[in-house]
């Protein structure tokens, strides 16, 4: 079982999941930005590989990848900065979410040795079909690192227990068709597709894409394992002053923990 999956069965709460972009908008506020988001309430920090050509990210995060990218943040730079954090926080999970591309032009071996150096909990692929990810898999679960694939609804029952056999970690839902950032969600269809994925896994469920306040994260948090949360965030980087995102963007991820725990502390 890795860590990953250890923390989220261990806490009474369900976990809040932030992604932000690494390197995005300036690479020294990375670090900065996930030590901020832990003590805002995350339990878990997804941090995106920036990429030129991210084809399951909305606008929102292409821009965060666009900028991340100008500023000259790599893959390399990435792993150091889970590094730089790892130096005052030994505990919270970190979960590498991007393309393969730059993953293999790095190289697979190389690749999860630093990331195994740098403490990383986990990766996702986006684009990395689980039929074809048995030898990246393999050597991820080799250096204690959890692989973690989308979940989708579409996806069919053969394919949910195909990828539920090459999961580690927790399982990500994606909770709608579309890009990230995309569309309104549909709770009660979440709740029936998150509930047949359960009839496959005891692995925690994290479901994100489409969580964008509050009240949203509330009612997704009595259904699921974990609420991710994206495009919310990355928005306000955006377009936000960037000498206050390390206040305003804690301030919005307290919003979203206060009213989770507000509505599962009452089922």
């Amino acid at each position: 079982m890795s860590r990953l999956t250890d923390k989220l069965r261990a806490q009474k709460r369900t976990a809040l999941i932030p992604f932000i972009t690494a390197g995005d908008p300036t690479p020294n506020l990375t670090v900065p930005l996930m030590h901020a988001l832990v003590d805002a309430g995350a339990d878990i920090i997804e941090l995106g590989i920036p990429f030129s050509d991210p084809m399951a990210d909305g606008p929102v995060i292409q821009r965060a990848s666009e900028r991340a990218l100008a500023a000259g943040t790599r893959l390399s730079d990435v792993l150091k900065m889970v590094k730089t954090f790892r130096e005052q926080n030994q505990t919270t999970p970190v979960v590498l979410m991007g393309y393969l591309n730059p993953i293999e032009i790095m190289g697979y071996k190389s690749f999860v040795k630093s990331a195994q150096a740098a403490k990383v909990d986990g990766v996702l692929t986006v684009d990395l079909p689980p039929e074809e990810a048995s030898e990246f898999c393999t050597l991820l679960r080799s250096h204690a690192i959890a692989p973690i694939f989308l979940l989708a609804p579409t996806t069919t029952p053969e394919r949910i227990k195909r990828i539920c056999a090459q999961t580690d970690g927790y399982l990500y839902y994606v909770s709608l068709k579309g890009v990230t950032g995309s569309a309104n969600l549909d709770v009660t269809s979440v709740a029936e597709k998150v509930a047949e994925i359960r009839q496959y896994t005891k692995l925690p469920i994290g479901v994100g894409f489409g969580i964008k306040d509050a009240e949203m994260a509330a009612q997704i948090a009595q259904i699921s394992d974990a609420v991710i949360v994206g495009s919310a965030i990355v928005q306000r980087i955006e377009t936000e002053p960037q000498d206050k995102l390390l206040e305003t963007i804690p301030a919005f991820l307290r919003e979203l923990r206060q009213a989770m725990d507000g509505m599962t502390s009452n089922v």
